[in-house]
């Protein structure tokens, strides 16, 4: 069995209180932040990993981001991936969720290519986490799938595979009347939520083996794409005016009767226009 995953480099969540948005360009200042792998991310990498040990195949990283977030990959390696790719240019800067998830599966297809010249598609399964942990669109998945013209679902919260060709793979997600099953065949792109499983560490052994695996680097030269289709261009999303809340409080007594506390409380939410 054949899995991609991708991966996004987020900022620390620690260090969220250092993030600033650029007043121009109306984006997070990310330089000079720590990053670490999307959590949701690493739930769909731990369970690539726990799939291959199972069925056995490879399994693939891949991940748009700037040089320096090769550390990212080799921390992936070190988890047990197999392989690992970081598309890189300073085309696809700026890029939105349409975009970016356009830049990642062309790379996909290219890989697929690359391992597999004689399959139409050589992944039977490509997995990631189901939002990123700072933009939380959770769009890259959907689109990704659209752009491969692969079936998809989102917020997996358990995978069950018949056999190592991801042929009537069930897998199942909450819905708000409980739980929901379904059956899909691969190859497809499934978004996992958290609830998966629980990744695993990183020992010594899996760093040292990580140093010995292959990384590749491709910048848009490699991957030959319109650059009316990337970056900043090809980004039909854009930030639009930037408000900061009011987020004083003051707390109103309304007196110790139901009824007409009750009236004020229309009152108060009609006027601020949460109620008509």
């Amino acid at each position: 069995m054949n899995i991609l995953v991708c991966i996004k480099p987020v900022p620390d969540p620690e260090k969220y209180g250092q993030l600033k948005l650029d007043e121009k360009t109306k984006r997070l200042v990310r330089e000079g932040i720590p990053t670490v792998i999307n959590p949701s991310d690493k739930h769909a990498l731990e369970e690539a990993i726990t799939l291959r040990d199972s069925l056995g195949g490879k399994v693939a990283v891949l991940t748009m981001a700037p040089q320096f977030s090769k550390d990212k990959l080799m921390e992936a390696l070190a988890m047990g991936a197999d392989c690992a790719y970081l598309v890189s240019d300073k085309a696809f800067g700026g890029a939105d969720t349409y975009a970016t998830s356009y830049v990642l599966a062309q790379a996909i297809k290219k890989i697929s290519l690359e391992m597999d010249p004689e399959k139409d598609f050589a992944f039977d399964l490509v997995l990631a986490g189901n939002e990123s942990a700072d933009g939380a669109t959770a769009h890259v998945p959907a689109q990704t799938a659209e752009w491969l013209n692969l079936p998809h679902l989102c917020k997996v919260s358990k995978l069950e595979l018949q056999d190592e060709t991801a042929k009537n793979l069930r897998a199942w997600k909450k819905i708000d009347q409980g739980e929901a099953v379904f059956q899909i065949d691969g190859p497809c792109v499934i978004a996992v939520s958290s609830e998966i499983n629980r990744p695993r560490l990183i020992n010594a052994m899996g760093i040292i083996k990580a140093k010995k695996k292959p990384l590749t680097i491709w910048n848009n030269d490699d991957l030959c794409l319109d650059e009316k289709k990337i970056g900043l261009t090809g980004s039909p999303t854009q930030p639009g005016e930037l408000i900061t809340p009011d987020l004083r409080r003051a707390a109103v007594s309304l007196g110790s009767e139901a009824d007409k506390a009750a009236e004020e409380i229309v009152k108060i939410m009609k006027k601020a226009g949460v109620l008509e």
